[in-house]
């Protein structure tokens, strides 16, 4: 029995990482000819009719990587200057869970986002201004700079490049395609680091 909760990484045909796609997103793009190759493991078999010429019974495998057709260039120009959008679950995922001023580890319900240069001096709300910081480090902190409030950041805050904004996507990431994600993360990515821990 397969976990319908996996998720299919969806690339372009070089291999650059596009998206998470679920199980029947992926069916369909098997069944309108879109997959140019799959790699990684294998996800579903999903079993369809009967044809009644054949008598044969129609079947998609759908690997845990699939690359599709389609024109790309478009994609391909914008990466270099594509900035994700910010929302939280991706903050505190490339921030690896952890308070980058006390460096302990929690749970999702207890942290929040913290700006390191606070709105109300002027800072902005990106990924640039923004850590992740549990609860009482942040009341702490308050509307004041890590300096003022006797506080080090332990870590640079970063924008992350596509593919590593599709890993911070991702709910249930296999090996195989953390492996194949990893690969398009820059050398000095810091999430190479968190990942180890």
């Amino acid at each position: 029995m397969f976990d319908l909760r996996h998720q299919v990484l969806r690339t372009d045909v070089s291999g650059m990482p596009l998206e998470w796609v679920n199980y029947q997103d992926a069916v369909k793009l098997y069944h309108l000819g879109q997959v140019a190759y799959s790699c990684g493991s294998l996800l579903y078999r999903v079993r369809g009719g009967i044809n009644a010429r054949s008598g044969r019974r129609s079947r998609i495998d759908v690997s845990s990587i699939i690359a599709t057709h389609g024109n790309n260039h478009a994609l391909a120009k914008a990466r270099g200057r594509y900035v994700p959008p910010l929302n939280n679950p991706a903050l505190f995922k490339r921030d690896g869970h952890l308070c980058l001023y006390c460096g302990e580890r929690f749970l999702v319900r207890d942290l929040s986002r913290d700006h390191v240069t606070p709105i109300s001096r002027n800072g902005a709300d990106v990924w640039t201004n923004v850590v992740t910081a549990c609860r009482r480090c942040n009341n702490h902190k308050a509307g004041r700079s890590p300096e003022e409030a006797g506080m080090e950041l332990l870590a640079v805050p970063f924008t992350p490049t596509h593919a590593e904004y599709i890993y911070l996507q991702g709910k249930r990431v296999l090996a195989d395609q953390m492996e194949f994600l990893k690969a398009h993360f820059p050398r000095s990515s810091p999430i190479h680091e968190r990942l180890k821990l």
